[in-house]
């Protein structure tokens, strides 16, 4: 029934979504803040991103090798640098990383920024931590904005991903996914890798399952 609804209210809650953020706004989190454009994966909208943050408060990061990809506004990242992490932020659209290097010298943090499409631009090939908040809707995006959202209809992205991962896994490497998206269908592309996606924590927010999987070679 709330899948239901859920789908009913979507075209409003998007047009919604598409009028607020048509002017820059900050995000602010435990005294970091970010100026998110409407170019940029929104993470005052979005489940994930909150869960994400306060998951990171669970990890012993000081000094540990931290990579975030597809960082969006970067919060995520630049709260793990103000726990002490040594932070690589990457993304495929140019305006996140650029608005990430600002927020982050307006924060007095220090973290490395790359625009890198996944692991392209990477030169480590380890890192003690790796997070991904990735795109899951199954639909080719249009431009590089969508590819926050949208992981190709024969769900491209998570193809290349576990691809890349079978060279670049960390010990701890987390991705988190939702209800909304075809689950068993990332699990089997990541089974066609030998890479198997462990459930670490599951929460309801809104209604809405939530789910962060450790992501492990078989």
């Amino acid at each position: 029934m709330y899948k239901k609804i859920k789908t009913l209210f979507f075209p409003l809650a998007k047009l919604a979504f598409n009028t607020y953020n048509l002017k820059p706004r900050n995000y602010t989190y435990k005294g970091i803040t970010v100026r998110v454009n409407k170019q940029v994966f929104p993470p005052q909208f979005t489940i994930s991103t909150k869960l994400l943050l306060e998951f990171l408060d669970t990890l012993p990061l000081q000094h540990k090798t931290f990579l975030e990809l597809g960082c969006g506004s970067g919060i995520v990242s630049l709260y793990a640098a103000s726990k002490d992490a040594i932070v690589t932020a990457t993304d495929i659209n140019k305006i996140a990383v650029e608005l990430l290097k600002i927020a982050a010298k307006n924060n007095n943090l220090e973290l490395d920024v790359l625009y890198s499409d996944l692991f392209e631009n990477i030169k480590h090939l380890h890192f003690d931590y790796i997070i991904i908040n990735p795109p899951y809707y199954p639909k080719n995006p249009k431009n590089t904005k969508e590819q926050a959202w949208f992981c190709g209809e024969n769900f491209e992205y998570f193809v290349r991903l576990f691809s890349e991962l079978n060279t670049h896994i960390a010990n701890h490497t987390y991705m988190i996914l939702s209800e909304d998206c075809d689950i068993n269908y990332i699990k089997k592309i990541a089974n066609n890798q030998q890479i198997q996606l462990n459930l670490i924590q599951e929460k309801t927010v809104l209604k809405e399952e939530n789910y962060i999987f450790k992501i492990v070679k078989i």
